[in-house]
């Protein structure tokens, strides 16, 4: 690797970016920048920045992350998840360096029955899904050096979440209807950033037993467990009642059929993250247990 000290990071106003701005603080100088910094429509910005840095490991936190939008502005999220990545790739490959990406559950169609693997065939049923799909193609062209993380339904105390959505309706809504037919695993960005933390600390340590090349690869990293949206609601709302006095919102579970949304998703999101634990050691905790510190947090 080109510098085992310089890290850059991109996306770090983000959920996941914000978090990993700290996490990876301990494993060397960490250049972080946001969307003014490294415009990812912007392909030649991108590879200016790689080659004043000269890092040893890219960590691409940046993604456009709008999925309804998506469905109407396919060609710019092409650009930003999917053509970025691949140019940051080969500017990793120049540099001999390490690139880390995050991709998601939506490479999937949902209709297997059980959890997926990273191996199983991907069909996004919607363009946020393909953009990413085409992003970790273009990683792998590359040839370079890379971890790509799936994850799914991530969420947090800052940003814009379900988490933060759900608890500001509470407040508004007597009624809210929410979708009980979609299974997946609320993952908490702390969590994944820490989980990515980890994973490189064995990859830059001075007597390392493998590289990142050796290791290259897919990985799925989401939360223990399984829910649904109306079963995270439940949780959340059982985490944060309303003050005394007054009534908590009532929770109806809809079919995904009877929610309006552009973007069509997965009904199994549920992915096996076996091959993170037996590479890595990392395993996160229960999608519940993770819930419960962001509440005590805020």
């Amino acid at each position: 690797m080109a510098s085992r000290s310089r890290l850059l990071l991109l996306g770090r106003t983000g959920q996941v970016g914000f978090e990993l701005e700290r996490a990876l603080g301990p494993l060397g100088a960490v250049t972080a920048v946001d969307r003014a910094g490294a415009d990812l429509a912007q392909p030649g910005q991108l590879r200016e920045l790689v080659r004043n840095v000269r890092p040893a490991v890219i960590v691409n936190a940046a993604a456009y992350t709008a999925v309804e939008r998506t469905e109407r502005e396919e060609a710019l999220a092409a650009r930003i998840n999917g053509e970025a990545p691949g140019v940051l790739a080969e500017e990793a490959q120049r540099l001999h360096a390490l690139i880390v990406h995050y991709s998601t559950d939506y490479v999937f169609d949902g209709s297997k029955a059980g959890a997926y693997l990273e191996s199983d065939a991907c069909a996004p049923l919607n363009a946020y899904g393909r953009t990413k799909l085409a992003g970790e193609r273009a990683i792998q062209a590359t040839g370079a050096a890379h971890l790509i993380f799936r994850t799914s339904w991530v969420y947090g105390a800052r940003g814009s979440n379900f988490y933060l959505t759900m608890r500001r309706l509470f407040l508004e809504q007597p009624e809210l209807k929410v979708v009980a037919d979609q299974v997946g695993a609320p993952t908490w960005c702390r969590a994944v950033a820490e989980a990515t933390a980890l994973a490189l600390s064995q990859l830059l340590a001075p007597k390392a037993s493998f590289t990142g090349r050796d290791v290259s690869g897919i990985y799925h990293l989401t939360a223990g467990g399984e829910t649904s949206w109306y079963g995270f609601a439940t949780a959340i709302l059982a985490l944060h009642p309303p003050a005394p006095g007054t009534a908590p919102p009532r929770l109806i579970p809809i079919p995904a059929e009877h929610y309006p949304s552009p973007a069509r998703r997965p009904a199994n999101s549920r992915m096996d993250c076996s091959k993170l634990r037996d590479t890595f050691g990392i395993s996160l905790p229960d999608w519940n247990t993770a819930l419960a510190q962001v509440a005590q947090s805020v």
